[in-house]
């Protein structure tokens, strides 16, 4: 087995590289990605697309929160 002290600068920044590169894939992956959403979150995520919007409404997240009865 080849120790971190037998590694060349080249193969010791390919292997940082590596561990970096599998890491962020782990940290950005989405865990939810390929799960369906439950029929009654789609009707609500399809509800509020059809309200209309007012370019300069700004509501604090916790207003909107309670608009959709989701706990803050």
């Amino acid at each position: 087995m080849q120790t971190v002290k037998d590694l060349t600068i080249d193969e010791l920044k390919a292997v940082i590289g590596e561990v970096v590169e599998e890491k962020l894939r782990e940290l950005l992956t989405d865990p939810d990605a390929g799960l369906a959403l439950r029929p009654e979150v789609q009707e609500r995520l399809l509800r509020d697309l059809q309200e209309p919007q007012l370019e300069s409404e700004n509501i604090p997240a916790a207003e909107l929160a309670r608009r959709r009865g989701l706990e803050w």
